[in-house]
Formats: structure tokens, sequence, C-alpha cells
């Protein structure tokens, strides 16, 4: 579109530390200075922003997506977790009564023959000579289960008994005391004589964040149990997704997310890394796995097909990560990568096979006919330089290009200052360190040679004594970072934030976008600082250039873009520095009257101190702060 057609309404984002950008009403300047932003909005001064520059990174650490973003509400679900053989540990399950009544085991006599062990419950009391409320077993879930008045669960269990049973199936407080919902589960010995599965909807008559499921009787007898599931109904487009962690994500407007790790897919050892087929079909027959990097299990529920799943509901591109035969402690030889590489040919058929094919058949069945839009895949998780990468990377890629040219492959190699030695669409670039060498990191990739693969950046953030735990700090250097990618996003394709999410009680690692626990959820200022990047992906960056004699930290940046509701201008400055700045704004390029500020906004991110951090207490203390352009904006030139 031509800009002299288009009237413009215009987004300032300011992004300022101890409100060091101000209008000089609205504080006492003690020391100041002022800057002119000049914004080039000519046609030839124009620049597009490829349409995926920004998308999200998920991988599963900080119980992320087990105890996440994963709606499962039972913690190790299959009795798995204690590894594959009885006796196991059955944690976090308990039981409910006095223990002279009741005895528990777990022994190898599922029905699943991925999952063999199953949890075997005696009771030795009848009647009224159990105690009240009968005994039994209960799983409080990852750090409580969040039971809300008014909304339903849907429960399944698989049970097995050579005798009648009458079961109570309840959600209830911590301590058992507070019933929230229960249902009776009644049946003949000659429906669970076999391994049965049962299910039913418990509604909730009340509320509780820390709640439990119980499973109690006051029947003697011995009752198998395996496979319990507790889900709200009300997740994401009921496809098994918390609701209000899935809202955090659509705010960001991802382009591309990449999954599943991370470490997460290589493991420290080969035998506990991701390997896909073991995640997909009925989550009944999922055998789950320890995530040893991570230390803690996943019942897998969160598996190939629902991270596919997931980004088709954000309508994001999905960047697989596949396993490449490396993990952290030991590697397969070249010689013996065939079935690895197998494993991955396998997977792409899986979400882009038709139904009649070998996989595709078996994503069909689970309720996806039509083919998933896979693009992308990288091989291995920062390996490079490991002793059998390059030789397993080149067996994956002439085999993945053999058989799918139009994949875009991704390499673990950084070639943004040396090029690369092997073929590759994108290689992956990771940047975890200080706030003064991020800021300085804006032009990190302009002199990378604008020949050759690509940069991902899959991994950015400010780390160490800047960060804390998610400090204003922090999301300003990493603002400015991303400035520099806009800028660069000729040979920049790609970028995500890391880790993006983190349970409270699990937070194995410091700083995380997205913080929650099992009832609430915050965003660190990191997380608000890429709101103001949700519309770069596909716009036109303009040139912009900053008139100034002071050393002040100061960087910009400004995009043209449209919806349906308009054109806009969007203008974007951080501050970093301790010293106050009146800024002024030229736009040239553009008819003055093209430029409306009825509707314009400036939008603030700031906060009294620059290691200013948001909790669960507090989870608005950083966040922006939107208002009217004519309100605050400093005058234009």
């Amino acid at each position: 579109m031509s800009s002299s057609k288009a009237t413009y309404c215009l987004l300032l984002w300011i992004l300022v530390g101890a409100h060091s950008f101000c209008d000089c009403h609205d504080f006492e300047i003690k020391q100041n200075h002022t800057a002119t932003l000049v914004v080039n909005a000519s046609d030839v001064a124009r620049q597009q922003i490829p349409p995926t520059l920004f998308g999200i990174f998920f991988e599963e650490i900080n119980h992320a997506g087990s105890g996440g973003l994963w709606a499962e509400l039972v913690s190790n679900r299959g009795f798995e977790a204690g590894g594959l053989h009885a006796p196991s540990n059955i944690d976090p399950w308990s039981i409910v009564g006095n223990v002279n009544v009741i005895n528990v085991s777990t022994g190898l006599t599922s029905c699943f023959e991925r999952n063999k062990v199953a949890l075997r419950m005696e009771v030795f009391c009848d009647g009224s000579s159990c105690p009240s409320g009968g005994v039994g077993i209960y799983n409080p879930g990852f750090w409580g289960m969040n039971v809300e008045q008014g909304k339903t669960y849907k429960v399944v269990l698989h049970v097995r008994s050579l005798a009648s049973i009458n079961v109570s199936v309840s959600l209830t407080s911590s301590d058992g005391s507070q019933v929230l919902a229960t249902n009776n589960l009644i049946a003949d010995a000659s429906v669970v004589n076999h391994w049965t599965m049962l299910g039913f909807n418990l509604q909730a008559i009340g509320s509780n964040s820390n709640s439990r499921l119980q499973l109690t009787t006051t029947t003697k007898g011995v009752i198998w149990f395996d496979q319990v599931s507790v889900m709200p109904i009300d997740t994401y487009k009921g496809h098994g997704f918390r609701s209000d962690l899935m809202e955090m994500l659509v705010r960001l407007k991802p382009r591309f997310i990449r999954f599943p790790g991370g470490c997460f897919v290589e493991g420290e050892w080969l035998r506990n890394a991701f390997r896909w087929k073991e995640t997909v079909g009925p989550w009944q027959e999922r055998p789950g796995h320890f995530g040893d990097v991570w230390n803690y299990w996943t019942d897998d529920g969160l598996g190939y097909f629902e991270f596919l799943q997931l980004a088709e509901d954000l309508g994001a591109a999905p960047i697989w990560v596949i396993n490449n035969g490396i993990s952290h402690r030991d590697e397969v030889d070249p010689t013996s990568i065939s079935p690895f590489v197998q494993e991955m040919l396998d997977s792409i058929e899986f979400a882009r096979g038709a139904p009649d094919t070998t996989w595709g058949s078996i994503r069909a069945a689970m309720g996806h006919p039509e083919p998933f839009d896979l693009q992308y895949i990288a091989i291995g998780n920062e390996d490079c330089g490991k002793r059998n990468y390059l030789a397993n990377y080149l067996k994956y890629y002439y085999a993945l290009k053999g058989a799918y040219p139009d994949i875009q492959v991704i390499s673990n190699c950084d070639g943004s200052s040396t090029p690369l030695d092997h073929p590759a669409d994108l290689y992956d670039f990771h940047v975890y360190t200080s706030a003064s060498t991020l800021f300085s990191m804006n032009q990190k990739f302009s002199t990378t040679s604008r020949h050759g693969p690509k940069a991902f950046v899959s991994e950015y953030a400010v780390t160490g004594v800047d960060a804390g735990k998610g400090s204003l700090k922090a999301a300003l250097a990493e603002a400015a970072f991303l400035f520099g990618l806009e800028k660069n996003s000729d040979i920049v394709a790609m970028a995500s934030y890391a880790p993006l999410f983190a349970n409270i009680n699990d937070k194995t690692w410091n700083p995380d976008a997205i913080v929650f626990n099992s009832s609430n959820v915050y965003g660190a200022p990191s997380y608000w600082m890429q709101t103001f990047f949700t519309e770069s992906s596909g716009a036109t960056l303009l040139d912009t250039k900053f008139q100034s004699n002071m050393s002040t930290p100061l960087v910009a940046s400004a995009i043209s873009w449209k919806n349906s509701q308009g054109d806009y201008v969007t203008i974007r400055i951080v501050n970093i520095g301790d010293d106050y700045v009146i800024a002024h704004l030229s736009i040239v390029g553009l008819d003055p009257t093209s430029v409306q500020l009825t509707g314009s906004k400036t939008t603030v991110l700031s906060s009294s101190s620059l290691m200013d951090e948001n909790s669960l207490d507090y989870p608005h203390k950083v966040a922006p702060v939107t208002d009217s352009f004519v309100k605050k904006v400093p005058r234009w030139m």
C-alpha cells in the first residue's frame, strides 16, 4: 500500500528503567537529556520483516507441561513414576485412613503392555468397622488440584476386582475435610473381574485451589487401579490445554512454536530421551518417561500429537526438534544411526502422511485425519561440536531432503560469525547473558554474511544477577536485542525467548516468561516485553535514527502494519539508563494529514526500580500501561 493513501494511527511503546523516559510534566527532573528520534516512513526506507520472525519455544522444564499447560490434574496417573519394576514408588499417591486396615502395593498386573505397573489396594475392614469416610488412596496432583465451584471435571479410571465394588470418587480439600464433588462408583463383579475403564463427570459444589482426588471404600476386599485421570472439561478448544495459560500464549500471537526442547529432547542419557512413538496413541497406553535432565516424571499426556495440535490451535508453525542419537552423556555412532533416522522419517509421516499411511493412520485415529503443516525440523539441540554430531547430522539431512525436500532443516551449529561447513536451511543461535552484553548485541547480526543459511535465535534471555527471577532490567535489554533482530531480519528468520513456562513449585531455571501455580498465573517483565512485538512478524520495518550527543543507552525501532481495523505505525523506544530523556519525535516520508491522533496510543513498560519483578502476589507490578497518545507523548517536531 502506498503510504500516501493510508491514514495511520500512531502507537508509541516505551520501555524504560525507573521512569527514565518522560514528559517533563510528569517527574521532577534531576538530570535530563534531550533526543530526537527521526522515523523515515518513505518507501525507500522500508524493509519487509519475515512473517515468522517472533514465536515461542516450549520445553518440558519447570513442570511447564506436566503440571502446567497440560491440564491433567493427577500426578503419576499410571503409577509408573517409580520405574517399570514392582514394588514401585507411587509418589505422590498416599493412603487415606488407618494403615492397619489397608495395604497398598504395586505389581506388574496392568492390561497395558507398555505400562505394566498397577496399584493393588487391599481393605481389611468392612462397613462400620471401617473409619468414618472409609479408607483408600488420594492424589494431591501437582502441588494441589485447582477445583472451582460450578466447573465440571471428567474422571476416568481403570479398575479390576474379583468382587463387587463400591468406591467413593471425590474431589476434596487437602485434608479431606471439605468435599467439593463426589460420585459412588458401584459395579458388579461380572463387570470388573477383568480390567474395565469407567468414567463420569464430577461437578464441583465448592472451590479450593489445594484439592486432591480420593478413592475410598468401606467394603472389604482387593481392588486394582490403573491409569486414573481427572481433567477439567473447559480446556482450550477441548484439546486438553489449560485455558488461562493458553490465553497467555495467545496474547503473544506467536508465528511458530519450537518443541519439545531443549535438553528434554536429548536426555542426560539416551534411555531417558523424548521418544515420540511412545507419546502417541491412547493416553492410557503411553508408558511415560523420566526426564532426567530436569529430574521429574512425565506421563507424556502432552505428546508429539498434542504439540502439533498446540501449534495448530495457536496458528503457529510447528518446529519439531528431533533427537539425533545424542544425549548429554552418550552418543550413537554414525554407523548405527539408521534406526534413529527412520524414526525421524516416521514422525514426518505421522504429521503429514495421508490417513491410509502407516503413521498417518494413527494420527487420523487420534481425531486428526487432515495432515499437520510441518515445515521445519531441527536436528538435535545444542549438539554441535560433539563427537558424532556432524556425521549423524549429514545422514539425517540427506535422508530428510530426499524424502521431503520442502522441509526446512535447522543445524545446531552457529553460522553467525563463521560460515557453516555443511548444508542447512537455518542455523540455531542461543544466547543467555547479562543485560549489558545482550543490550550491546543489538548489532550482533549486522556483520553476518548475507549468503548462506539464516539464523534461528531459538533461545535468548538475560540471566544471572541482572535477571533475578525476572526483572525489568532483563526485559529492557532483551527488547533492545530484538530491535537488532528486526533490523537484521533479512538474515534472522525467527526468534524465541526461553524458558517459556515455570510452575512456581519447581523453578529449576530462572528467569521464565510465564509463572504459575495450580490456580494463578503472571507474566514476567520479559513476557510483557514480548507483547510489544506481536505485530512485528510480517510488518514493514521503518528506518529510525536518534539525533543526540548523550551517552544514555537509548535504542528504537518502528514498523508499519495493518489489520481489519486500520493502518498503524508503531514506534518503540528503550532506555535502560538511569538518566531521564525528553524525546522529540519526527516522522518523515508521510503526509502529516495521514497520521490520525484520535485513537493513537502510548504504552509504557516501566517501574520504580530496574530490578523490580512480578509475583503471584503482585502480578502487575511491572506491566504495560496504556493511555491516549496526546496525553503522554512529548511534543512533535
